[in-house]
């Protein structure tokens, strides 16, 4: 690939001014969930090793450009502190000017600088040159870590990378080396779950993958646009009528393409939308008037899991059905479980992302047996889309 990364730089006695990822979930002051910040650590601990002395550049929030003192980044010092162990973790009250370059000026050799929110600047959303050169001051080396804000042009992800020599962190380079073997130079067959509520947000999406996978699976509530853009009624589900003539052309252009959409043949329904309600599987085109499609059926599966076992390459991005509640998270557990089962094994390269679907993962407790879950997302989207992140074409550079 075109970025290098940490082995390439010579980082012996240097400061490393490290964009990362610290927006992590808080409650009384305390963080509720590290997993953002333990992901950090490979890359603070190879600079230290390197003999580097890591500044990390991180937003909090949304501040707007004004300074909140609740979306400080102090408060997540004690989380990253613990997460470093025997590493001191020192805060500075901006992330330029005097109180960064006391803090940085003063760091010893085994100690990990902290910088406020860069979000507390209005120039850091604008991707302002002079607040880049205000960071850039601070250091010597530029290392992107943050994937998840790499789909922003931002002061801190774009504009600074431009000023010094940058490379990708161990995070970042994790990230883009399943991304590109997913779908940059893919092995084949390549399938492609799409799951969710709407096709309307997802269309960038879809009108990308038709053209670089070879099996689309439609899952969720997009999946009911798409059967009633097939003449199949669908009762009281979730459909986005005024999208059918969309469906229609995207089905076009997969067969254009060769690639074969995946949509269920049988599904679940239901009266009502709670945990435990009575169900029943019925073909898709059976839908009774009074029901809600809320999973996709048996033979679904069974099909689906067919697709995966002749596929070399799997991307996921949202669930099948309704997977919050039981009994209508069958689906989605299942095609989980053999995706799992497939990557184990040897026979399947699996790389999911986004919100629903890395809870959906959790839930069938199959997400360490993925080859890469991405913790980004709305990079993780824009990057499906076929879309260039600001955050990674400037490390080409």
């Amino acid at each position: 690939m075109a970025w290098k990364s940490l082995d390439d730089m010579d980082l012996n006695g240097k400061v490393a001014l490290v964009r990362v990822d610290l927006n992590v979930p808080m409650s009384g002051g305390e963080v509720t969930d590290a997993t953002r910040i333990e992901r950090i650590i490979p890359t603070v601990r190879d600079i230290l090793a390197k003999g580097g002395k890591p500044v990390l550049l991180a937003h909090f929030g949304r501040p707007k450009g004004t300074v909140v003192p609740e979306m400080s980044l102090e408060q997540v010092v004690p989380a990253l502190q613990a997460a470093l162990g025997d590493v001191k973790v020192s805060f500075a009250s901006d992330c330029i000017g005097g109180p960064a370059k006391t803090a940085v000026a003063a760091m010893g050799g085994n100690e990990v600088v902290l910088l406020e929110n860069t979000r507390f600047h209005a120039g850091e959303e604008k991707n302002d040159a002079m607040l880049a050169a205000g960071m850039a001051a601070l250091g010597d080396v530029y290392v992107n870590d943050a994937f998840s804000a790499a789909h922003r042009a931002h002061a801190s992800t774009e504009a600074i990378a431009r000023l010094l020599p940058n490379c990708a962190g161990r995070l970042m380079q994790a990230e883009l080396t399943a991304l590109e073997a997913a779908l940059g130079s893919p092995a084949h067959p390549v399938a492609a779950v799409v799951g969710g509520a709407k096709v309307s947000t997802k269309l960038d999406l879809l009108g990308n993958l038709v053209t670089k996978v070879d099996h689309l699976i439609i899952g969720g509530g997009m999946a009911n646009t798409f059967l009633v853009a097939q003449g199949i009624e669908v009762g009281k589900s979730l459909a986005e009528r005024d999208m059918t003539e969309t469906a229609v052309e995207i089905l076009d252009k997969a067969k254009q393409s060769g690639c074969t959409i995946h949509l269920p043949s049988d599904i679940v329904v239901a009266r009502e939308f709670k945990e435990g309600a009575a169900s029943e599987v019925l073909p898709a085109s059976a839908c009774p008037e009074d029901a809600m499609i809320l999973d996709a059926g048996p033979e679904s599966v069974a099909h689906i899991a067919e697709v995966f076992t002749n596929s070399r390459t799997l991307i996921w991005n949202g669930p099948l059905g309704a997977f919050e509640i039981s009994p209508f998270d069958a689906a989605t557990n299942a095609a989980a479980q053999k995706a799992g089962d497939l990557t184990r094994d040897g026979s399947l390269v699996s790389v999911a992302g986004g919100g629903d679907t890395v809870a959906a993962l959790n839930k069938a407790g199959v997400a360490d047996q993925f080859t890469y879950i991405s913790s980004a997302g709305g990079a993780f989207l824009e990057w499906m889309e076929g879309k260039d992140l600001p955050g990674v074409a400037v490390l080409k550079g």
